[in-house]
């Protein structure tokens, strides 16, 4: 008898655009395991902006929630997955575990994505509106096509 096929939820979004928010409440309702990089950098004291750490903490969510997915589970990746080639990479690991993959696109103008992460104010040093206009520009927000290759997300 095999084990029932877990679910990976893949919030994609730059910050201030609701991934926390979301994630949280999809945790809650669906008893899933939430993975926010963001979350384990502050918890040990590491710069946010430490990209090596990141990327080390990512992989280390990843394998976990590969565990959660090989149980049955859902996982949900918090990460921005700005990239459609790390959106990939998430799908198709999934897929080759049995997982059914959704992917929420959340996003948001500007001005809202600044009043937000001030509002919040963990950041430091603060984003600037300089930093998220280059983020912005650096985003490859899924397309219809992308879209097409996920599975359609759960309703609460």
């Amino acid at each position: 008898m095999s084990a029932p096929a877990g679910r990976l939820i893949i919030i994609c979004g730059l910050p201030g655009a609701g991934k926390t928010t979301l994630a949280r409440q999809l945790e809650t309702t669906l008893g899933a395991v939430r993975y926010a990089p963001d979350e384990w950098l502050q918890a040990i004291n590491l710069d946010q902006y430490d990209e090596t750490r990141r990327s080390a903490i990512e992989s280390l969510q990843w394998q976990a929630a590969q565990a959660i997915l090989r149980l049955g589970g859902i996982a949900i990746i918090e990460w921005g997955t700005w990239a459609r080639s790390e959106r990939d990479m998430l799908r198709l690991g999934a897929r080759a575990l049995g997982a059914k993959v959704e992917l929420r696109y959340l996003d948001a103008p500007t001005d809202v994505l600044l009043d937000r992460i001030h509002k919040r104010g963990y950041e430091n040093p603060p984003i600037t509106r300089e930093l998220l206009d280059g983020w912005e520009r650096s985003v490859q927000p899924p397309t219809e096509a992308e879209f097409a290759l996920y599975d359609p997300p759960i309703v609460p």
